[in-house]
């Protein structure tokens, strides 16, 4: 059984006591006995139930609970005996409709729900003898009372709800820009050799041996990309509650930083007709802060993705790394053009790339700059 289901159950369960008394009561009894279980099922129930919400259940009990004060003619005794457990019903029902229902409909039920309860005690008072109306009022206040703290709480409740709601938008969007990032930084980058691998050997003619050896830069490309998604895929399942995922070892974060830059370069002039030339400081290898030192190669890792779609015969391109005039890590990646240089952002989605960067970088209070640069294009 479910939860709803054993919630429902246990709701019914604890209106049977209710109703027991009717044995001892007056036939007349059994209508102020019905009203009073009625809004106490409907308190303790979850909605919403088919197509009966929290608000439609509430605003028909409030509308039973006045009329029951106003149809009914019997004997003082029964609504005093049944009041506390409508009383009971009806202040539960506040700090839920408070809580749950949107606020426009929230405020018109709980104005409803405050005249209910403030005139339920009357069915009480206005039958028994001897009872001024000085103590009318005040059986009325006494009753508001609880009802104003039940409102308090469903508003800190709903306030709650909704800072855990935006807790979680932000923890979604922000795994959401991780997974971005990831598939940006590292798939496209080797997706982009592939591409133009496969474009240079459509041009070229080649023997045997070094079709061989594009076929084989291809396919560790692939790899490398395949190997990227998988540890997407599983950062994204991290949190699955799957009993599966508890028997598997978690996948290993790469962290990469100015220690990968050599392989970077390296791996970026086999696998094109770009010659790239790397001019690092060597005390700048792992001498840096981790987010510096990881901003530092996905800023090379974009410039050169960025050299590949854009100007793919530029003759070559200059990778340094060192310290600026106050001490700032300071990168430069500048290529030399190219006779099919193409404007950026003449690839349809393209274009983000850069702007995350820079904001990467602005959060690390650095600034990032691209732009022409003698007859090629600088990233600085």
């Amino acid at each position: 059984m479910s939860r709803i289901g054993r919630r429902n159950r246990w709701a019914g369960v604890a209106v049977v006591p209710v109703l027991i008394p009717l044995v001892l009561s007056p036939p007349i009894g059994i209508v102020t006995a019905t009203s009073a279980a009625i809004v106490l099922a409907v308190a303790l129930v979850r909605w919403p139930q088919g197509r009966v919400t929290l608000a439609r259940a509430t605003g028909a009990v409030v509308a039973l609970s006045l009329v029951v004060d106003v149809a009914y003619v019997g004997p003082h005794q029964p609504p005093g005996f049944w009041l506390p457990f409508e009383l009971l019903g009806l202040w539960l029902l506040t700090e839920r409709v408070v809580r749950r229902v949107p606020a426009g409909r929230a405020a018109r039920l709980g104005a409803a729900l405050g005249t209910a309860i403030a005139v339920l005690p009357l069915r009480f008072t206005l039958r028994a003898p001897d009872v001024k109306w000085e103590a009318s009022v005040a059986m009325c206040v006494s009753a508001l009372l609880p009802a104003a703290c039940a409102a308090g709480i469903g508003l800190y409740l709903r306030s709650l709800d909704r800072r855990r709601l935006r807790a979680v938008a932000h923890a979604r969007r922000v795994q959401r820009l991780e997974v971005a990032r990831d598939l940006h930084d590292f798939v496209a980058h080797e997706v982009t050799g592939i591409l133009l691998e496969a474009q240079g050997a459509q041009m070229d003619d080649h023997d045997e041996t070094s079709a061989r050896e594009v076929l084989a830069r291809i396919e560790a490309a692939g790899l490398r990309a395949l190997d990227s998604m998988d540890r997407t895929v599983h950062a994204l399942r991290g949190d699955a509650d799957d009993p599966a995922d508890d028997r598997c070892e978690p996948a290993p974060t790469r962290v990469y930083g100015t220690a990968d830059l050599p392989l970077l370069v390296e791996r970026f002039t086999g696998s094109g007709r770009v010659r790239a030339e790397l001019d690092l400081r060597p005390e700048l290898t792992g001498g840096v802060p981790r987010a510096v030192d990881e901003a530092v190669y996905f800023v090379v890792l974009e410039a050169l993705t960025n050299v590949r779609r854009h100007a793919p015969d530029t003759p070559r391109v200059a990778v340094a790394i060192g310290r600026g005039a106050d001490l700032a890590i300071e990168v430069s990646v500048v290529d030399q053009g190219g006779t099919t240089h193409r404007e950026r952002g003449e690839r349809t989605g393209g274009g983000t790339g850069l702007a995350a960067l820079a904001a990467r970088v602005e959060a690390l209070d650095g600034t990032l700059t691209a732009g022409p640069h003698e007859g090629g294009w600088r990233v600085l």
